[in-house]
């Protein structure tokens, strides 16, 4: 994540504005590029000594550290023991040059006795069977400044590393969100599918407008209402990489406007993106299931013959909101046996309680949360009544099912009464 202070962003009012990387930054990020690739095969450290510095050429500073931190994140490091110099075959150096080992090795014959410096370097060299310089090399490899730095495979473009660094700079302003909403033409189920997967706090509000008073003759979007990491108790620094990872996909969408209320410079400011921005997409959507989804279908098919396991059925409306299901339980017989299952990621009881409400306000009977215990955002207790099943790691087939025939026993009592 990018720090707040390396933001290129101005504030003017209530609102704050990118200074996005364009096509007249590219002189500059060619220069800096070049630099970068000079440094292959020499440590860390001296890459980012020599980034610190200024280049030699004009370049917007705000601009130039954020370019500099993005692109630092591709150059991979590498242990300085790998390099050539040391006697034997490759496989045996990596274990021999451990970093750790050379080190007490080390520390241990020069305690030993009181001999020269360079007589235990030598000495221990040789019993390793490496030379002088490759001792040296990887006493302190492991450290992150040490290691040697090694280009990605292909060097990113200009035209890359402009959309990278754009994507980074408002992926950083995203993690500070209190609130997002996101309106969203096209490919929408996609969005919501990988927000419910990412477990963000969201609910799909329907557009209240007729689509003939839609401008243009165009149907008004569903807007996505998202909770920000700023609005949680706990977990907000993994919650706010999983709604920046949200941002790429909307490049795929047809249309998006995404309209978010974050904190930056020590005031809460307006932050807007929409279609066309510059920032870098994700890889093209394809069809995705979660290795928790994946388990649980199966466990499903296997705990109940009896039900046939539909993932993504249709969204169902409440009120003014659409809800998104993650599956369909039927039963093969009595197929009147219908139970919508969910598995929820980030919560609190305030949001499982108004999302049970507005499923109760769409009439449906049978509807199961499943919530994972490790995401919970709030020290509250759940409210009684709520029928949910707590997982971790893997949802309990077993358990949902039990609660689905508790569902059922209750709906068959109240009919008889």
């Amino acid at each position: 994540m990018l720090p707040e202070a390396d933001l290129p962003l101005r504030l003017v009012g209530r609102s704050a504005y990118f200074d996005f990387l364009g096509p007249q930054d590219e002189p500059w990020l060619r220069v800096l590029l070049g630099e970068m690739a000079r440094f292959e095969g020499r440590r860390r450290r001296e890459l980012c000594e020599r980034l610190a510095e200024p280049l030699p050429c004009e370049a917007p500073f705000f601009k130039r550290r954020a370019a500099t931190r993005v692109l630092l994140r591709l150059w991979r490091p590498e242990r300085a023991a790998s390099r050539p110099g040391v006697r034997g075959s490759g496989a045996d150096l990596r274990v021999a040059l451990r970093p750790v080992d050379v080190r007490a090795r080390l520390f241990a014959a020069a305690g030993a006795s009181l001999p020269s410096r360079t007589s235990v370097i030598t000495d221990t060299a040789a019993h390793l069977g490496v030379t002088d310089h490759a001792l040296m090399e990887a006493l302190f490899a492991d450290l992150p400044g040490e290691r040697i730095v090694s280009p990605p495979d292909p060097i990113p473009s200009v035209g890359e590393a402009v959309l990278r660094t754009n994507l980074a700079i408002a992926q950083a302003a995203l993690m500070r969100a209190a609130s997002v909403e996101l309106r969203v033409e096209g490919a929408v189920r996609p969005i919501v599918r990988l927000a419910k997967l990412r477990g963000l706090l969201c609910t799909i509000v329907e557009p209240t407008v007729e689509p003939a008073a839609a401008p243009g003759g165009r149907a008004a979007a569903p807007t996505l209402q998202i909770s920000g990491p700023f609005s949680l108790f706990r977990h907000t620094l993994l919650y706010g990489r999983a709604l920046a990872e949200l941002l790429p996909h909307l490049a795929w969408c047809a249309r998006f406007e995404l309209r978010a209320a974050c904190a930056l410079r020590g005031r809460i400011a307006d932050v807007s993106l929409a279609s066309g921005d510059p920032i870098f997409p994700a890889a093209p959507p394809t069809a995705f299931d979660s290795r928790l989804e994946q388990r649980f279908a199966r466990d499903i098919e296997r705990v109940a013959p009896d039900w046939d396991i539909i993932r993504e059925p249709e969204p169902v409306r409440a009120g003014t909101t659409l809800i998104f299901p993650d599956f369909l339980l039927r039963h093969r017989i009595h197929q009147e046996r219908r139970v919508l299952v969910e598995i929820v990621g980030f919560w609190t009881p305030e949001y499982l309680s108004e999302k049970f409400a507005r499923l109760r306000q769409a009439q449906l009977p049978a509807f199961v949360l499943c919530i994972d215990e490790d995401r919970a955002c709030s020290q509250d207790a759940l409210p009684p009544g709520l029928p949910v099943v707590r997982f971790r790691r893997r949802v309990d087939a077993a358990a949902v099912m039990r609660q689905v025939e508790r569902l059922f026993s209750d709906i068959s009592y109240h009919r008889a009464s």
